[in-house]
């Protein structure tokens, strides 16, 4: 495997493609008994429409998760789970926008509980009966996540904001679409997207690299397999075509969620360092230590529920504020004067320095946590980036940057804002 240092992170990172098209990264932590690994396919809720062997597919919206679930079904009725528990092994699995993941972390067997992670995504195993009773699990998700205030402020935000790029479906997709999936359909997305070539097995922990490469090749073979080529035909305007998005449910007080749609952001070094510029903006438009912030906090618009920051999908990008607040309008208005006074008079270099090293240092930070550190390097990855550079672009970042990404981004016509009302209280005027 090739060995890459970073001296600036004192960390160290192997990688490889292998044979079968699989791509490995290991990076080793010598001491630690806690040990996890990610096996992660390039394909999440809005690959719906792809083509594979010489033929097109529109598959129902829903169907990643759909597909997550029932990975773990295993032939001869095998528990996944349960044999994970019984090595002292955690797992879980999730399904975002545009990735799948499989994880599990132990301190004992890690070669068995790698074996098994392998095996079991790399099975399927699809029955008419077990789809239709997973029919009825996932219908029932649906329904919680629709009566659950978050979710739904979230959903009718995207449903709102977007017009073209399926970011604006849920996830789980809808109680109609789910009943169109069908074994042939998770049999058909199984082969296109669940082989090495679309994958990325991660580990973090107190491993050997050349171990797991050797399990991987023992597990999924040598033999490389077409993989579906994703359709991103998302012609998606930057304005909104919604400026307001409102519904009742019963809470407290009213909810908030505000978005500002921004262009979508490049891969590799280019996509990184529009992130970070973002991030660094939010920080300077609506941190904690901003004006702003401090402003609306004394005024009693806003709690300590009041947050946001920069979320990239694949095709799209957004900068969004949530948080509980009896003047959600006010909000959105304070926002925009403060970005065109920041975007015309800049920050200080005091200010920009301090938000630098507390930036660069959060991120930093961040590598203690395992699991955290395994998923961005995933992500990123999958983004044709190197995570473990993200220190010489905060170096490369200068002030202007955050006046002008400000300048583009924090506009009346890009936003939409989604609140939930009490069912007991008017609506705001």
């Amino acid at each position: 495997m090739i060995k890459t240092q970073y001296p600036k992170l004192d960390e160290v990172l192997f990688r490889k493609t292998l044979s079968n098209g699989l791509d490995v990264i290991v990076l080793p932590r010598s001491g630690f008994s806690r040990k996890i690994a990610y096996f992660v396919t390039d394909f999440g809720s809005i690959h719906t429409d792809f083509t594979f062997a010489g033929k097109l597919w529109q598959t129902p919206a829903g169907i990643a998760h759909f597909l997550e679930h029932k990975m773990f079904d295993m032939p001869g009725d095998r528990d996944v789970s349960a044999e994970f528990a019984a090595w002292g092994a955690n797992t879980n699995a999730f399904t975002s926008y545009d990735m799948t993941a499989y994880y599990f972390s132990c301190t004992e067997h890690f070669d068995d509980c790698l074996r098994l992670l392998l095996e079991f995504v790399s099975t399927p195993y699809f029955t008419e009966e077990s789809v239709q009773k997973e029919l009825g699990i996932i219908d029932q998700e649906i329904g919680m996540n629709e009566d659950a205030p978050d979710s739904r402020l979230y959903d009718n935000l995207m449903a709102g904001a977007y017009t073209a790029h399926p970011i604006r479906v849920p996830i789980l997709g809808s109680r109609e679409s789910i009943r169109q999936i069908t074994p042939e359909i998770l049999h058909t997305c199984h082969r296109a997207f669940y082989t090495p070539g679309n994958m990325l097995l991660c580990v973090v922990g107190d491993v050997d690299p050349e171990s797991v490469e050797a399990i991987a090749l023992e597990v999924l073979g040598n033999e490389t397999r077409e993989v579906g080529q994703k359709i991103r035909s998302w012609d998606e305007p930057l304005a909104s075509p919604t400026e307001n998005v409102e519904t009742r449910m019963e809470v407290a007080m009213p909810m908030f969620s505000l978005m500002f749609k921004c262009d979508p952001v490049d891969r590799g070094e280019k996509g990184i360092r529009r992130e970070i510029i973002a991030e660094m903006a939010c920080e300077a438009l609506f941190g904690e230590s901003s004006q702003l912030y401090q402003q609306l906090y004394e005024d009693g618009i806003i709690d300590t529920s009041f947050g946001g920051g920069f979320e990239v999908i694949d095709g799209c990008a957004m900068l969004m504020l949530s948080g509980d607040s009896n003047f959600p309008e006010t909000i959105r208005e304070a926002v925009l004067a403060q970005a065109e006074t920041i975007a015309r008079e800049g920050v200080s270099d005091t200010d920009f320095a301090r938000m630098l090293r507390c930036a660069l240092g959060s991120r930093i930070k961040g590598l203690d946590s395992f699991d955290s550190t395994c998923f961005r390097l995933c992500a990123y990855h999958l983004s044709d980036f190197d995570y473990f550079d993200f220190p010489r672009i905060y170096e490369s970042i200068r002030p202007e940057e955050l006046q002008a990404f400000l300048a583009e981004t924090i506009r009346r016509e890009n936003s939409c804002l989604s609140v939930i009302y009490p069912t007991c209280q008017e609506e705001q005027p």
